[in-house]
């Protein structure tokens, strides 16, 4: 059995998926670029520091959405246009978590939806 999850303070989806998916007692969610929700699908933050910080906004409220949270994440993938800003995201990346990390994969991959430097998604599970 599975449950979309749907979050209204997350950037809209652009294109059929839902923001997260429930299966058993694990939250899978999309992976996220930098577009603040409030600005519109495709409208990116500028900065690389900008996307992350907004990345890590999105995901915390699509856990909660779901009912759990960063702390309660368990894998996390980063898909960034450049690793040369791995050191960057790295930092801000860990603030948002500030505890026990999840287990994570980086790749530098050429091309991300909208144009975005950097995305992410997770696995977590409920509590």
């Amino acid at each position: 059995m599975k449950k979309s999850i749907t979050c209204t303070k997350a950037p809209a989806a652009t294109g059929p998926y839902s923001h997260a998916v429930i299966s058993g007692n694990l939250v899978f969610v999309s992976g996220t670029v930098g577009v603040d929700p409030a600005t519109g699908t495709g409208k990116l933050k500028d900065t690389i520091e900008e996307q992350t910080e907004q990345i890590m906004i999105s995901l915390a409220a699509v856990l909660a959405e779901a009912g759990t949270n960063l702390q309660n994440a368990l894998k996390a993938t980063i898909f960034l246009t450049d690793i040369g800003n791995f050191a960057t995201v790295n930092k801000i990346y860990g603030d948002a978590f500030g505890g026990v990390y999840p287990a994570r994969s980086c790749f530098e991959v050429s091309k991300l939806p909208v144009g975005a430097a950097i995305e992410i998604e997770l696995i977590a599970e409920l509590p």
